[in-house]
């Protein structure tokens, strides 16, 4: 048996980049997989393709976490297709176009707190009621929260929030053995980062990470793995920096 078999798993944002990466790798161990998405329906189909391909299981739901009650409705509807809910993984998270707090308005700043902070709060006290004892939850974060830069402001809080929440939902839930980690990758080759960062700037940072590249998304999804798996029993309330050494 995969080292997942029989695990019912979710993951928020998982139609594309480290989302995907996390959806494709876990099924692959051998979870069942329900992944929520927000807008894309193709790409989401893509990923039930290429999993299914593969000999695995996933299902998408249409799930913008930043509207109010999708965070609760993408668990119960994993719930009902899966039948429980061993491993949470949030990577979902807000785009948004970088900006000086002074050209920032509230609105950017509630929807990326709503998906990035209230959706990762609202699906582990979900999973803090109803996941079996054992079970694992991963929440991805960002180097960034260590390595500060301009125009990110919202963006670093919310994924500040989202590192003590790990912190005191691992305290919590430890009893129970459900383990509760964080993960934080560094920069990371998918389309967003691509599309917000020239690539000059690309190049300077995989030259200053010592292990010379950027990252992929399977480099974070091979953590989440680990961390969701049987090795990774003994891990909890840690932020684990998946950076290529970068900090």
């Amino acid at each position: 048996m995969t080292v997942l078999g029989g695990k019912k798993a979710v993951v928020t944002g998982g139609s594309r980049g480290i989302g995907r990466a996390i959806v494709e790798r876990l099924a692959r161990d051998g979870a069942e997989v329900v992944f929520g998405y927000a807008r894309d329906a193709e790409a989401a189909a893509e990923v039930e393709k290429a999993v299914a391909g593969a000999g695995g299981t996933a299902y998408a739901v249409r799930a913008d976490l930043g509207e109010p009650g999708a965070a609760e409705r993408l668990m119960e509807t994993a719930e009902e297709r899966l039948g429980a809910v061993d491993i949470l993984v949030n990577n979902a998270a807000a785009s948004f176009t970088p900006a000086p707090i002074a050209e920032t308005d509230e609105e950017l700043f509630d929807r990326v707190m709503a998906v990035n902070a209230r959706a990762t709060f609202l699906t582990m006290r979900h999973a803090a009621r109803l996941m079996p004892d054992g079970g694992r939850i991963v929440n991805i974060s960002t180097l960034n929260t260590l390595r500060a830069a301009p125009g990110i402001a919202p963006y670093m809080a919310s994924k500040g929030a989202i590192e003590q929440l790990t912190a005191a939902v691992a305290q919590e839930l430890g009893p129970r053995g459900i383990t509760v980690n964080t993960v934080s990758p560094g920069a990371t080759d998918t389309d967003l980062l691509r599309g917000t960062n020239p690539e000059e700037a690309l190049t300077m940072v995989a030259s200053i990470t010592p292990l010379r590249r950027l990252g992929r998304p399977s480099d974070i999804a091979d953590v989440v793995a680990f961390l969701a798996g049987p090795d990774g029993h003994w891990i909890t309330g840690q932020n684990i920096r998946a950076t290529g050494g970068l900090s």
